[in-house]
Order: C-alpha cells, then sequence, then structure tokens
C-alpha cells in the first residue's frame, strides 16, 4: 500500500515537471511548420557542401515560401597530436565548429546566434588514401552532427519563443 502511494506521489510530481514534447502537433505543428519555412544560404567549401545537405535533409523544406534564412559559417581544421619517433604524426583531431543566425527575412533581424561544433579522432597510418578516406569520414561524420545540434537549438528557440509560422 505504501509502495502504491509513493508511485501516486511521483507519478503526480512528474506531471509538473515542465517537460513538453518539442515536436507536439507532429509535422503540422508550431516547430515542425517553421523549420520547414526555413532556408539555407551558402557556405563555403566543401565542408560547406556536406554541411548544406545535411541541413537540408533535416529542414525538409516543404517549398512554401521561407519566412527564414540560415546562415552559416564553418571553421573546419585538422590537428597533429601524437608523433612517432621520425616526427611524423601518428594521430590527429578534426574539429568541426560552426557559427549560425537565424535571421527573419521580412525585417532583417539575428533572431539566434549561436554556435555548434564537434571533432573526431583518427589515426595516421602509412597509406595516404586510408588517412584521406578517414578525414573524409570524419568530415561527414561531423556535418551530421553539428547540423543535428544546430536544427535542435533552431527548434528549441521556435518552441521557446512561439516564432509565428505563417
Amino acid at each position: 500500500m505504501k509502495r502504491a502511494l509513493l508511485l501516486a506521489a511521483l507519478a503526480l510530481s512528474l506531471s509538473g515537471c515542465g517537460l513538453h514534447p518539442l515536436y507536439s502537433g507532429g509535422g503540422s505543428g508550431a516547430v515542425a511548420t517553421t523549420l520547414t519555412r526555413i532556408e539555407v544560404g551558402p557556405i563555403e567549401g566543401k565542408a560547406g557542401w556536406l554541411m548544406t545537405n545535411a541541413l537540408h535533409d533535416r529542414l525538409a523544406a516543404g517549398g512554401a515560401t521561407p519566412l527564414y534564412r540560415l546562415e552559416v559559417k564553418l571553421d573546419d581544421q585538422i590537428i597533429g597530436l601524437g608523433v612517432r619517433s621520425d616526427d611524423s604524426v601518428s594521430r590527429e583531431r578534426r574539429t568541426l565548429r560552426a557559427r549560425y543566425q537565424l535571421i527573419d527575412l521580412a525585417k532583417g533581424t539575428v533572431l539566434l546566434d549561436a554556435t555548434a561544433g564537434s571533432d573526431a579522432g583518427l589515426d595516421v597510418v602509412n597509406s595516404e588514401y586510408a588517412t584521406i578516406a578517414a578525414e573524409n569520414s570524419a568530415l561527414e561524420r561531423l556535418s551530421e552532427i553539428v547540423a543535428d545540434q544546430i536544427v535542435s537549438r533552431v527548434a528549441l528557440y521556435a518552441q521557446r519563443t512561439d516564432v509565428p509560422a505563417k
């Protein structure tokens, strides 16, 4: 009996914790609708091409007139970490950082200005081809991770500020 009362009290306390589903309303909810009205500005370089594709996949523009633009500037670096006895690098860290802004197209105002980033470690092997392939794979993974972070932050902003989907 005590256990049942304790569980009931716990359930009641959790209902008031303030957690709300981010995508309430499904595809026609406010957040999902807002995400489909965002265009992605051009991003330079190979990392930019990968990031643009990843963002387009996540935003799934609905073909409607965009109300917002996402401007992204990337910083992609590879740093050698480990050194062998012959002074060659044995380990690298690839870092991808993004500074992004959500801009209201009607007013030209910046609604959100934030950063996102991730890094990956990779081994440098004797085969130059294998090392380049590993660096490229790391960039692809990092682009996906950073795109997820950006879209999550924009969705959270849209939910918290009740951005009108017009």
